[in-house]
């Protein structure tokens, strides 16, 4: 039986991010993807937006990586040459009505130990953002985009550099403790295998639980219950209205942060992610959504042409929360809570898992 030191299963942006944390040339390190491509699901599927940290309860595990994991992020672009852009990102007060959400949103985010936030009058907003309504502002130097393609690559090239090896095609079907590691079962390419690793990081985002409850030993109270939360854009063609990204207050009631608007480093706008509970996997975008988008935007983009919206794509989010339930916490199990050592679950890895995906790296590795 082949026997390796790491096994990483997933190649998401949270997968590369640990293998090339994991990865030395002393240690042998292995990377599993069940599909054709590395990141085909939620780390190629979201708004690719360095976030702040702003929204998240404080002491979270969400609060606490995400801004471990901004700074980590942006030092990481910057050494290997990864395109991104410290854009910032405006969070708007539509009317006065909105003005508690704002001031709300400034004192969690310096709650949270973010301290950059500029308060803006309408004048003021009205200056950096012609086309946007709005009586208030909050403004974040410190979110940007980023290539999130690009990030992926750069960690897989890093890993690799270190010895590691990606296998795609590749699922991962069951895992045994014995007293010499993990029995790893398997198909790769059609073909069954079995394989021996001392260290299991379970990042397969939103078939983890899945895993798990093929993982010999866990119990099942010990595996948080998944919901599949769907998330469309639309593009908006033509020249950019904005310079900044820009953010209307929360929707109460939802699971979302309302249809935003963001920038990708081409200057192209896209709006998005609404919020829609599924019950299978579907990335198929709904164009009768349109209308019900251009109202949304139109709160603070009066200007909207409805005509120049078009379909982009939908990412489906690995909720640990269902529809109207408070959002639950970044999951990070370890020996500690399941009780088998050698074995990482990442659980309800969502927004801002791409942000805090170097940090939660980290916290694997000193717990492995």
């Amino acid at each position: 039986m082949d026997s390796i030191d790491t096994l990483i299963i997933g190649a998401g942006a949270l997968g590369l991010a640990c293998a090339a944390r994991l990865a030395t040339p002393e240690r042998s390190t292995l990377i599993v993807e069940q599909e054709a491509l590395i990141g085909s699901h939620t780390s190629s599927r979201n708004s690719e937006v360095i976030h702040a940290g702003l929204y998240y309860p404080p002491g979270s595990l969400k609060a606490e990586l995400c801004l471990e994991g901004r700074e980590r992020l942006y030092a990481w672009c910057a050494r290997w040459q990864v395109a991104y852009r410290r854009i910032g990102k405006l969070l708007v007060a539509v009317d006065d009505a909105e003005r508690g959400q704002l001031a709300a949103l400034l004192g969690n985010a310096q709650a949270c130990g973010v301290h950059t936030l500029e308060a803006l009058e309408g004048a003021a907003l009205k200056r950096l953002e012609p086309a946007v309504r709005g009586v208030a502002a909050l403004f974040s130097p410190d979110t940007g985009i980023i290539d999130s393609h690009a990030f992926m690559q750069s960690l897989l090239a890093y890993a690799e550099n270190q010895g590691a090896q990606l296998v795609l095609h590749t699922q991962v079907n069951g895992l045994v403790r014995e007293s010499d590691g993990w029995r790893v079962d398997g198909i790769s390419g059609g073909e069954a295998f079995t394989l021996k690793a001392q260290r299991v990081v379970n990042a397969a985002g939103l078939f983890a639980q899945t895993l798990a409850e093929r993982t010999q030993g866990i119990a099942p109270r010990d595996i948080p219950r998944l919901y599949l939360c769907q998330g469309n854009y639309f593009t908006y063609s033509g020249r950019s209205p904005f310079s900044h990204l820009i953010y209307p207050m929360p929707e109460a009631n939802t699971s979302g942060l309302g249809i935003h608007a963001t920038l990708d480093l081409a200057g192209q706008v896209r709006f998005g992610p609404d919020t829609r509970y599924l019950d299978s996997l579907d990335y198929q975008v709904d164009e009768r959504l349109r209308e019900r988008f251009a109202q949304a935007v139109r709160r603070y983009f009066p200007a909207l042409d409805s005509a120049r919206l078009a379909p982009g794509y939908a990412g489906v989010r690995p909720k640990l929360s269902g529809p109207g339930q408070s959002a639950e916490d970044f999951v990070l199990q370890t020996a500690a809570e399941h009780g088998l050592p050698g074995l990482v679950n990442l659980f309800g890895i969502e927004s801002p898992g791409l942000t805090a995906s170097l940090a939660i790296a980290e916290r694997v590795a000193r717990s492995l």
